[in-house]
């Protein structure tokens, strides 16, 4: 019984401090990887969907933003969280090799995929040699 009590709290607490701090922004974890033809992120933002996330450039400056709504399953209760849910944010420079006219994006299950293509001048080719 006392287990709910502090459990019921620390609700209460997330759900002032997100409702009272509005300009409060998460920082998602982000995974990149690269190959010769493109640099990928892997940004989770638990919550979000395709109409709550934003993806821009301006000035070599990619932004990553989006808003998750928490919502406990219907006829249950939060008990305890593990990671913040409100609004995400997360800002990169990107260098000149990228090509920012096809940057891509695209968003499943809490994980912003953002594609960001190589120039061709800086791609990677594999030269023949020649005996």
């Amino acid at each position: 019984m006392a287990d709910t009590q502090v459990a019921k709290k620390e609700k209460e607490d997330v759900q002032a401090t997100q409702s009272s701090q509005t300009d409060t922004y998460y920082t998602p974890n982000v995974d990149i990887c690269e190959d010769s033809e493109s640099i990928r992120l892997e940004a989770d933002m638990p919550g979000v969907d395709q109409s709550s996330v934003d993806v821009t450039v301006e000035n070599n400056v990619l932004t990553i933003e989006g808003r998750a709504l928490q919502e406990d399953p219907e006829g249950y209760e939060l008990m305890g969280q593990e990671y913040g849910v409100g609004r995400y944010r997360r800002d990169f420079t990107l260098s000149d090799a990228v090509d920012t006219e096809g940057i891509k994006a695209r968003v499943q299950h809490g994980v912003l995929v953002v594609t960001l293509p190589k120039r061709e001048q800086v791609k990677t080719r594999k030269i023949q040699i020649e005996a």
